[in-house]
């Protein structure tokens, strides 16, 4: 697996990614287009034998990252690539003014919790009926300066 910037020509496989990972959630490709090449974003992608199979796009505002994707296809879970997507924004996070890291995941979303909070993000707020089926997300913060992500999956 290497990870790259992602550039335009990435739009259409990580708009498939969207669809697979977020169902009713995703991003269509003109918002994927909008977000790879929008003014303070940083996206990154996760490419095995020539196919995307991961990505993270984040936006810098002031003090503020805003993770606002990470997605791996589901039949490349559990090898270290999200970690790895998490790593490569951090550290690019870390080159910036931004103080912290933000991000918000389904309360339900147990998997997903637990990946960040293995990563240091802790709760710092809630966000009632955040989703389009009406269920709440978690706002999670991690402090950037000397941030760390455990290199295990």
């Amino acid at each position: 697996m290497n990870l790259r910037p992602a550039t335009p020509h990435d739009a259409a496989a990580v708009t498939e990614l969207e669809r697979v990972c977020f169902e009713a959630d995703a991003w269509s490709f003109p918002m994927v287009v909008s977000e790879l090449t929008g003014r303070e974003r940083m996206a990154v992608v996760a490419v095995e034998v020539g196919a995307v199979v991961g990505y993270a796009i984040t936006m810098a505002s002031g003090d503020v990252v805003d993770l606002l994707r990470i997605a791996v296809h589901p039949g490349c879970r559990r090898r270290g690539t999200a970690r790895a997507l998490l790593r490569a924004v951090l550290d690019a996070a870390e080159t910036t003014e931004a103080q912290r890291m933000l991000l918000e995941v389904r309360v339900a979303n147990a998997a997903a919790r637990s990946f960040y909070e293995s990563a240091g993000f802790t709760e710092i707020a809630r966000r009632p009926r955040y989703y389009r089926d009406g269920s709440d997300a978690l706002v999670l913060a991690l402090p950037l300066r000397g941030a760390r992500v455990d290199a295990r999956d």
